[in-house]
């Protein structure tokens, strides 16, 4: 089985290993883990093959929005990455259309679940957490409904420490532990009831949303607020290959590696060089996961500079202005090809470059999840959105946003409450974009302990001042908030906290040892695999290996989870050395032969039905279409995603053939957000069971 038992973060919990069997195999796994971590962790990647065209298919999106992942389970298609694993399942991949299983009676009666609140909440992440409990404090009844086991939403699987304040959004916390601190206030609050793995699934006119709890029974829910906090979902890419199985979105690859505990791959690479696709990579490399590299269209990295060199100096190539040209495989991902591109952004062939990978990662962007927002509104009710499904930011910038939402709804709902500007402002400054980069100060070393600040990006994040005793770290005033950069300004006493919390691992400490030589202390957020006299190889913030030192002293951070590596370097260099190179370069390196297809057409935009660029640009010269319901005609948008995610490839096509996009009807939304089994719906009691307010 392919599952992480060490980390250096995340505790590995005990599980109870059951038996279940696909296609005859006996397979074990844990019992309550997802059905789609099962198969992966037993090496399944296969799950289905499309009826149209045969196409293999594997996970997706890891969160019930596509049908990719759908299996036969005990005969009965089920989506498994939202079905838990039960001892002695028959599990077997779904090819084609499957039969309709045979009853022999009716299902039983069900009781028509209903509730009362206040104000539903849809989804609890960092943003449906806070709104929560502000809302609560306001004395307001809430119902807030998350479609998993667990709250915290993207929070669970992040193994890093944020960025942002200390004092008000838990920067220098890990995002997995900020989620256990949300949710038990969340939980123990009188004034809120919480529906785990529940779907708010559909909202009506009536001021009455339809549930889907447990992900079997139906229910109906009447409020009298609205806000949408369910987050975002991942953009793909139209290239060739890009339905195989082995890709798939970032946010997944975290849910597999970090909540189930799944090592998916043996190597990946990652398009897109933003916070999210960044952090993954650093996620892969904690789970033992070699990273070939990662490639952006843009000239610079879309996310933190701290993330970034973080990445390179542990050995991660970035490949910027490239893009990816193809991705090929039997019926799995066995290699990706990129190249660089010009000022037209049009991929220079000469160029390519090809790597042996298992497993892509899709990391361009995210959509916010916010069409039941659209739709309250037309319905002339309160409703406000928040988080991701407002405007897609850092978690950091969520929570105060959904503080925010949470006050402005009381105020719809007849509080008057005064909304303080500065958190507004504070909003403002989290959510902000990288700003001006600064050059490295020049530093010389004495026999005492000094903080080394290898971060000269203008980002909002200040644990490193916060944490000082001694207040030795000061943010530079050129802006006046968390956004500048922070800077020495004497009197440290070594206690290596600064050290221990940056989010970045940007900070080193550093002392002169003798004429030649330094001491010096790195973070550290692996396993040790080396012990005192070994030596390491050692880089600078642009990933130029400097030189090699040796292991004074290993140590362990237990409040922040961080180890502290001292070494014995050069003094010529102790200023200079940022990290410690993980990666061989020999393991990055791309193949010998380059391998590329340049047919976009056979690309497919809609995964759930296989249509591909080609079709659909067909249809819309032969048909002079300017309405997207037309190309309903070729089932795109007509699957398991209810379009959501084609409809974010579509105005592109339509672009490229100079038909602009806002000269094109949209197409109409559907009323439910998931399949619900006809079984759930049939709610055959004369009486139904009234629930209590919230």
């Amino acid at each position: 089985m392919r599952f992480i038992k060490t980390h250096p973060v995340l505790d590995i919990p005990e599980k109870k290993e059951v038996p279940f069997t696909c296609n005859g195999r006996t397979c074990i796994a844990c019992e309550g883990d997802p059905v789609s971590s099962a198969l992966i962790a037993n090496g399944i990647h296969i799950f289905s093959y499309h009826p149209r065209n045969h196409q293999s298919q594997g996970i997706f999106c890891a969160n019930g929005q596509c049908s990719h992942c759908t299996v036969l389970i005990d005969g009965i298609p089920l989506k498994s990455c939202i079905t838990p694993l039960k001892a002695n399942m028959d599990i077997r991949t779904l090819d084609g259309i499957p039969e309709l299983p045979e009853k022999d009676k009716m299902p039983g009666k069900a009781k028509a679940l209903r509730y009362n609140c206040d104000v539903l909440i849809a989804g609890g992440g960092p943003s449906g957490l806070t709104a929560a409990l502000e809302l609560a404090d306001a004395g307001f009844s809430v119902l807030l409904a998350d479609d998993k086991e667990k709250l915290g939403g993207k929070l669970l699987l992040q193994t890093h420490k944020f960025f942002g304040s200390t004092e008000d959004c838990y920067a220098g916390t890990r995002g997995h532990e900020i989620a256990k601190l949300l949710a038990e206030k969340v939980r123990t609050h009188p004034n809120i009831r919480v529906l785990s793995n529940t779907i708010v699934a559909g909202i009506y006119k009536d001021r009455k949303a339809g549930l889907f709890v447990n992900n079997r029974s139906y229910a109906l829910v009447d409020f009298r607020g609205l806000l949408v906090s369910a987050g975002a979902r991942e953009r793909s890419l139209v290239f060739p290959g890009n339905a195989l199985p082995g890709i798939f979105g970032a946010g997944a690859f975290q849910t597999l590696v970090n909540r189930d505990g799944v090592k998916v791959a043996d190597s990946i690479f990652i398009v897109g060089s933003g916070n999210v696709g960044l952090i993954a990579a650093y996620h892969a490399l904690q789970a033992g996961i070699c990273v070939k590299g990662i490639c952006d269209i843009l000239p610079q990295p879309g996310g933190y500079k701290v993330h970034a060199d973080k990445i390179r100096r542990m050995g991660v190539p970035i490949y910027l202005r490239h893009t990816i040209l193809s991705a090929e495989g039997d019926e799995k991902l066995k290699r990706v090809t990129i190249a660089e591109v010009n000022e037209m952004n049009d991929p220079l062939l000469n160029t390519a470059k090809t790597f042996d990978v298992d497993t892509l990662l899709i990391a361009v962007g995210l959509a916010p999840i916010d069409e039941f927002y659209t739709m309250a509104q037309s319905f002339g009710f309160p409703v406000l959105k928040a988080g991701d499904a407002e405007e897609i930011a850092e978690a950091s910038s969520a929570m105060f946003g959904g503080r925010i939402a949470g006050l402005q709804m009381a105020n719809l709902l007849g509080k008057n409450i005064r909304i303080d500007d500065a958190l507004n402002e504070k909003v403002r400054v989290l959510k902000s974009p990288p700003g001006k980069i600064y050059p490295p100060q020049s530093v010389s070393l004495n026999e005492n302990f000094r903080p080394l600040i290898h971060c000269l990006q203008e980002i909002p994040c200040n644990p490193c001042v916060s944490i000082c005793p001694v207040n030795a770290i000061q943010l530079h005033p050129r802006l006046g908030n968390i956004l500048d950069i922070p800077e020495y300004t004497g009197n440290c006493t070594g206690c290596m906290q600064c050290v221990a919390i940056c989010p970045g691992l940007a900070i080193t400490l550093a002392r002169k040892r003798d004429a030649r030589h330094a001491e010096l202390v790195l973070p550290y957020e692996f396993i040790p695999d080396f012990s005192p006299g070994d030596t390491l190889p050692l880089t600078d913030i642009d990933e130029n290996v400097l030189e090699s030192g040796i292991v004074l002293k290993i140590r362990f951070h237990k409040k922040t989870r961080t180890t502290l590596i001292t070494l014995k370097v050069s003094l010529k260099n102790a200023s200079r050395i940022a990290g410690i190179r993980i990666q061989p370069e020999t393991a990055v390196r791309p193949a010998r032969d380059t391998s590329y297809s340049c047919l976009p057409d056979n690309a497919y935009v809609c995964h759930c039905e296989m249509v591909t660029v080609g079709e659909i640009r067909k249809f819309i010269t032969e048909h002079a279409v300017h309405d997207l319901n037309q190309l309903k005609v070729l089932r795109v948008g007509m699957g398991s995603c209810g379009g959501r995610n084609c409809a974010l490839l579509l105005p592109k096509i339509f672009r490229e053939m100079g038909i602009p996009p806002e000269e094109v009807t949209p197409s109409s939304k559907r009323p439910l957000s998931v399949e619900i089994p006809m079984q759930a719906l049939i709610n055959e009691d004369t009486e139904a069971t009234e629930e209590s307010p919230c």
